[in-house]
């Protein structure tokens, strides 16, 4: 049982699992490339030199550590950082879960939620992702960044919160 249903309680159903949008990554990708390219034309200027065998040997494993170091910070780091990050609703609440070691994350109830706004500029409107704004009655209102499809999320959203709402009578 993966992720999120390890976490539903008894008829429990998902409406809608996303990570954020994969904007997030692109700076992370070309930060890889240009540390690969700075690391790839060192060590070819390295290998021209005329230094003893053993000083380049040197040279070039503290190269590969600090291009090992900064491809870890730079690309790994907000990989995993993105994937281990969910935007859940459910047909009874929002969950929103983040972090690999340390766990971090907030519930809210449909029936709490009073109002859902979404906003997001040109660029957001280009990769068709934006900020999702969840006002509930106890709170201060919450801001998601980076919600794939955010129109989308923000009407599936307010379908719910209407549909819970509703009565029987109804």
């Amino acid at each position: 049982m993966g992720y999120p249903n390890s976490v539903l309680v008894e008829d429990e159903q998902v409406v809608l699992h996303r990570h954020p949008h994969w904007k997030r990554l692109v700076g992370p990708v070309l930060s890889m490339l240009v540390c690969t390219a700075v690391a790839s034309f060192s060590a070819a200027a390295i290998s021209r030199t005329d230094w003893d065998p053993r000083t380049r040997q040197v040279v070039s494993a503290v190269m590969g550590a600090i291009w090992l170091v900064l491809v870890v910070w730079l690309t790994l780091r907000p990989f995993v950082a993105w994937k281990t990050t969910h935007f859940v609703i459910t047909d009874r609440r929002v969950m929103f879960r983040h972090g690999l070691f340390t766990r971090a994350g907030i519930d809210i109830p449909l029936a709490r939620i009073n109002s859902v706004e979404f906003r997001h500029g040109l660029i957001d409107r280009m990769t068709r992702t934006g900020t999702l704004i969840i006002e509930s009655a106890s709170q201060d209102p919450i801001e998601f960044c980076d919600v794939p499809r955010v129109e989308y999320v923000h009407s599936l959203l307010y379908h719910e919160v209407f549909d819970d709402t509703r009565g029987p009578e109804d």
